[in-house]
């Protein structure tokens, strides 16, 4: 494996002639791999191919053991250079040529058409342009915390400079430190669209400077003028060693075959089988090897299975429980803020690398994280209104051996972000999302902060969590919960003050003994003849409808809801066997709880009836109890809905 020398300034002719066989055998397995696989995307792949195969020569990296802690990370931002990245990779060991070439865009097969992490050497699945760079600056920020004297490296299309989240994730990376992350841009000047000038005017190296990195400007096909401008990043002889750095490389589309240089038709299309022979022939390869390899991958069986890494494991002290009385009425929302004091006290300890993070974006008061701020100001991050970036770098950073909760208000934590949660979901990230300012609940703040249409898009993410407490109490021990679960969750909750739910001899129903457990719906009342469906702000509203219909001679039950995903199934079948359900929600229905209660019905067969309610248009702005009446969701709207489903 080749490994350079930082202390001498130039590269040797040797090295150098190494690096461009180096390159050439890199340059054909990209050919082999698209034409073979018929797609693809060859030429970014060769306009980057010099600064890859450079930058591996120069990180501290093992092909042995791609994940070991002190390592540097390389984040490949424009993942549609997969056939690139795993050249190089194969070139430096961490897997032979073989089933890269054979199985590359295969099903099953880790070598997808866009980076992915299951593939020694990747650090981060990538493919939606413009969230590289915020990941690397979880990453870099995660080595700062654990004090690693290791850096970080995210390579970049130039295309993708366009994005917004490239400017948040620069001001991020500036705001903490960020002096061991460097971002390398191919700089090729094309995109699918052509000149990248015509498809958006951009000046990228004035808005480098502008958000106040370092710029250094290199030929990105000159090994020797790369080699100068990475040492200076890595010897921190940049004009600001305290901030992170740029490397603007200017460099050619499908660099290296003389037909597909400088064209963006082979941005995504592969080289044809005759082009293809073409090209390895200017290689200085026999163009027979590509019918051999084509006849040896129609009956090759795939070998290197799709296989995501976990996350780092991060042991939680989740302390204890806190006890809210029938006397007290706050919100869920302060109830998280002493919950995360707590595990702060527990496991921030002074002289160590904190443990519980939390990320906010200007909304600290209001999700309350300022006591955890006060507690432990080192893991408080404060993004400022980015939420795109906040939700990429929480992501990355709870993947690496902290608990991070990320929180803002539901529509910025779902609705404005959901892409980048799709994104975290894909690299098995373990982030807690707690959103505040849920439902109609939000009130005044009127329809456009009333986030009544979260569950349908979270539902969406596979494998993610989805819990919403039904008082301070519950919000409590899930909290609690979550700081030890592994993978993405999501805890959401209004924004008033609750009162305390308790059984029917006064008690806190969720009191001193109550253990949360996902997948189990809360049986708040018993009855007989029908059931209440409800979760969340509902709640209190729900148990007073089953108080009215009580002092009318009218026995029905009332289940809580508080895990969304996993679902009580057989509590939802047992309630239907029962009577009418009538599912309430602080919620569009066709996407809520009353669509999953539902589906659950049919598809188990039972047949009962049912009546829904919850939010039917966008709300306006006023106090919670009267958005909740225009809409039916007040108790005694609930009462004649239920009144309404008895024979």
């Amino acid at each position: 494996m080749l490994r350079l020398d930082l202390q001498k300034e130039r590269l040797s002719p040797e090295e150098i002639k190494t690096l461009n066989e180096m390159w050439r055998r890199c340059a054909r397995r990209i050919i082999l791999a698209t034409t073979l696989a018929g797609c693809g995307h060859p030429g970014g792949s060769l306009s980057s191919l010099h600064i890859l195969l450079l930058l591996y020569a120069l990180v501290e990296h093992d092909p042995r053991n791609p994940r070991k802690p002190d390592r540097d990370r390389i984040v490949i931002s424009q993942g549609h250079i997969s056939p690139g990245v795993y050249a190089v990779l194969c070139e430096y060991g961490y897997f032979p040529e073989e089933p890269f070439l054979m199985e590359f865009r295969r099903a099953g097969s880790a070598f997808g058409g866009h980076v992915e992490q299951s593939v020694p050497g990747v650090e981060w699945n990538t493919g939606n342009l413009g969230q590289g760079l915020s990941a690397a600056c979880g990453m870099a920020r995660a080595l700062k915390l654990k004090g690693l004297p290791r850096r970080v490296f995210c390579l970049m299309g130039d295309g993708e400079q366009q994005k917004g989240q490239m400017i948040e994730a620069r001001r991020f990376a500036v705001k903490f430190g960020l002096n061991n992350l460097c971002a390398l841009i191919d700089y090729n000047r094309l995109q699918i669209g052509g000149r990248i000038y015509r498809v958006m005017p951009q000046d990228i190296a004035h808005e480098i400077k502008a958000t106040y990195w370092n710029l250094i400007e290199a030929n990105g096909h000159d090994f020797n003028d790369l080699y100068q401008a990475l040492r200076r990043f890595f010897t921190g002889e940049v004009l600001c060693p305290e901030k992170p750095t740029a490397i603007l490389a200017t460099t050619t589309m499908g660099k290296g075959i003389s037909f597909m240089e400088d064209d963006e038709k082979w941005h995504g299309m592969a080289l044809p089988p005759d082009l293809a022979k073409k090209a390895l022939e200017e290689l200085g390869f026999d163009p027979a090897e590509l019918d051999l390899l084509f006849e040896k991958r129609r009956s090759y069986q795939v070998s290197f299975p799709h296989q995501p890494h976990d996350p780092e494991v991060v042991e939680i002290d989740p302390g204890e429980p806190i006890l809210y009385g029938p006397e007290v009425k706050t919100d869920c929302r302060s109830a998280y803020g002493n919950a995360l004091l707590s595990l702060a006290k527990r496991n921030n300890i002074s002289g160590s690398p904190p443990k519980v993070l939390g990320i906010t974006c200007d909304l600290e008061g209001s999700v309350k994280m300022s006591a955890f701020h006060k507690e432990s100001p080192e893991a408080f991050h404060e993004v400022g209104i980015q939420e795109h970036h906040a939700a990429s770098v929480a992501g990355a950073l709870s993947k690496e051996g902290f608990l991070v909760f990320f929180s803002t208000f539901g529509v910025f934590a779902v609705d404005e972000t959901i892409n980048q949660h799709r994104l975290n979901v894909l690299n098995k990230t373990a982030l807690k999302i707690v959103a505040t300012h849920c439902g109609l609940d939000v009130g005044e703040d009127g329809p456009t902060h009333q986030c009544v249409d979260y569950l349908g898009l979270l539902l969406n993410l596979i494998d993610l969590e989805i819990y919403f407490p039904a008082d301070p109490n519950q919000t409590d021990r899930i909290i609690r919960y979550v700081a030890n679960s592994p993978g993405n969750i999501f805890v959401g909750m209004g924004r008033s003050k609750l009162p305390i739910v308790t059984d029917e001899g006064g008690n806190p129903f969720f009191g001193k003994d109550y253990v949360f457990s996902p997948g189990r719906a809360d049986l708040l009342r018993q009855g007989e003849t029908a059931t209440i469906i409800t979760f969340g702000s509902m709640v209190p509203r729900a148990i007073k409808a089953w108080e009215i219909l009580k002092a009318e001679g009218i026995s029905v039950s009332v289940l809580n809801m508080a895990s969304l995903r996993p679902l009580d199934e057989e509590t939802i079948i047992e309630a239907g066997k029962k009577g009418p359900i009538l599912v309430a929600e602080d919620h569009v229905v066709e996407t809520g709880l009353s669509a999953l209660v539902a589906k659950t019905l049919a598809k188990y067969g039972i047949s009962t009836k049912l009546a829904f309610k919850g939010v039917k248009r966008y709300g306006s702005s006023g106090k919670p109890d009267d958005l909740y009446r225009e809409q039916g969701l007040d108790p005694e709207s609930l009462v004649v809905a239920l009144k309404e489903l008895l024979p």
